[in-house]
């Protein structure tokens, strides 16, 4: 696994024209009509960037804590990003302009190798992931209003489906089925985990 091939597997990807033409998770079929509803109506778009670390050979992703303050998503585990601005060009410049508010990448030490798909939050956000290769230059200044703290999980581990554990979440009285990811301490899980897994199906089931 290498960062060449993680961009030959992204090499056909583009920028979605409209950042607010949502794909809904696998498994939505079987959500209650309030959620879907919910995930396809007034949407805000914004653009997280998925952060690819090579260390000595091995690609690792960057993945920060939210902080309990927030008021949405507050506490969990997210990659960095935010909701897109009027003064943004397009979505995926939100995603860089977020990521070096949040955590201090700056764009020049990005290079963007592919994009995945809007993807609908419960928070009412159409999320669109950007894949970049961090360069070891960049230097993580944490905004602690945002971001609690921000740690590296290897991109084999993300990558690999006996990583995977279905859970239910409650949502009005009924059982949702959803993806979730344990590495370490830490659970990684809702909105984040539908990006790994789509990320996924572009480089490995193709």
């Amino acid at each position: 696994m290498t960062a060449d091939w993680l961009r030959e597997g992204l090499a056909e990807t583009r920028l979605p024209e409209n950042p607010l033409d949502v794909t809904m998770p696998a498994g939505s079929s079987r959500w209650p009509d309030a959620l879907r509803e919910r995930l396809t109506t007034t949407l805000t778009p914004a653009g997280v960037l998925i952060p690819v670390i090579e260390h000595r050979g091995d690609l690792s992703v960057l993945l920060t804590q939210r902080s309990a303050g927030l008021t949405h998503h507050a506490g969990q585990i997210s990659f960095p990003g935010g909701r897109m601005e009027e003064h943004d060009e397009d979505v995926g410049v939100t995603a860089l302009r977020e990521t070096h508010e949040e955590v201090g990448i700056e764009p020049q030490h990005v290079s963007v190798i592919g994009y995945l798909q809007p993807m609908p939050t419960i928070t009412g956000y159409a999320v669109t992931p950007v894949v970049g290769l961090v360069s070891n230059a960049a230097e993580l200044v944490i905004d602690r209003t945002e971001v609690e703290y921000a740690f590296e999980v290897p991109l084999n581990f993300l990558l690999d489906r006996r990583n995977e554990k279905l859970v239910e979440r409650e949502f009005q009285g009924r059982a949702i089925p959803m993806v979730e990811f344990q590495y370490e301490e830490w659970r990684i899980w809702g909105a984040t985990a539908n990006m790994v897994i789509t990320l996924r199906k572009y480089i490995i089931n193709k």
